[in-house]
């Protein structure tokens, strides 16, 4: 479904990605793992147009994509959750999942994609007519994978969706994880949280300073002892 072949990414002079190289198969959890400034984000936002390779190629269900804006690739049929959610917080949740239904397509479905929300999420649904803003961090995480769902995504790229959430919470956003690629969504998982990244995922890559160090299957790596050392403490 995705590959990603040898890209190079540069913030103006500074080199942040060097020859990464992964893919994504359809129906799979595949996992990026690693510390800050490893690569992470920067890879998300290079398949989703928010930064152009140097070089190399990034191809979606065979068509090459990295040269497209970012509406394009939306309408390609990918959708990217971003850290720190970037919801619109003096819009109520119903009016922040109407803006997810972007694409013409998502327009169309934009009834039933609402009620998948709801039922996902039956708090935001007790929530629809509240201030995005006026949720709480867990709430508001939810409304932002709702609202990345709404595109009716093939490709569902989630940034640290646990970052500065509560243990209950993060298990709750995993299962929802979960949830939705039984449903039928290809997920490209980015976090921090290691033990439950490659707990769920099919398949991983660790990346170390823009470059892929490690790949396997996710409980492979969970089980690796330089994994248990360097990033689980063990």
């Amino acid at each position: 479904m995705l590959e990603a072949e040898k890209i190079d990414v540069f913030y103006g002079d500074v080199q942040a990605l060097w020859g990464v190289s992964f893919s994504v198969v359809a129906g799979e959890i595949v996992t990026l793992v690693g510390s800050n400034g490893a690569g992470k984000t920067t890879t998300l936002r290079a398949i989703s147009g928010l930064l152009k390779p140097t070089s190399g190629v990034i191809r979606f269900m065979g068509q090459e994509i990295q040269s497209l804006p970012p509406h394009q690739i939306v309408e390609r049929g990918i959708a990217h959750i971003p850290e720190g959610r970037k919801l619109w917080p003096w819009m109520t949740v119903v009016e922040n999942l109407e803006l997810g239904a972007y694409t013409k397509e998502a327009r169309r479905q934009k009834k039933e994609s609402i009620a998948w929300a709801f039922a996902l999420f039956p708090r935001l649904r007790e929530r629809r007519n509240q201030l995005a803003g006026t949720l709480s961090g867990g709430e508001q995480q939810m409304l932002a994978i709702a609202r990345g769902l709404m595109s009716r995504p093939k490709l569902l790229m989630f940034d640290e969706p646990s970052l500065g959430l509560a243990p209950l919470l993060v298990a709750e956003v995993f299962r929802v994880i979960c949830e939705i690629n039984t449903q039928g969504v290809t997920v490209l998982l980015i976090e921090q949280n290691l033990h439950h990244a490659l707990r769920i995922a099919d398949r991983a890559y660790v990346l170390e300073t823009g470059r892929v160090a490690l790949q396997g299957r996710g409980q492979e790596l969970l089980e690796n002892d330089y994994i248990k050392t360097a990033y689980l403490g063990l």
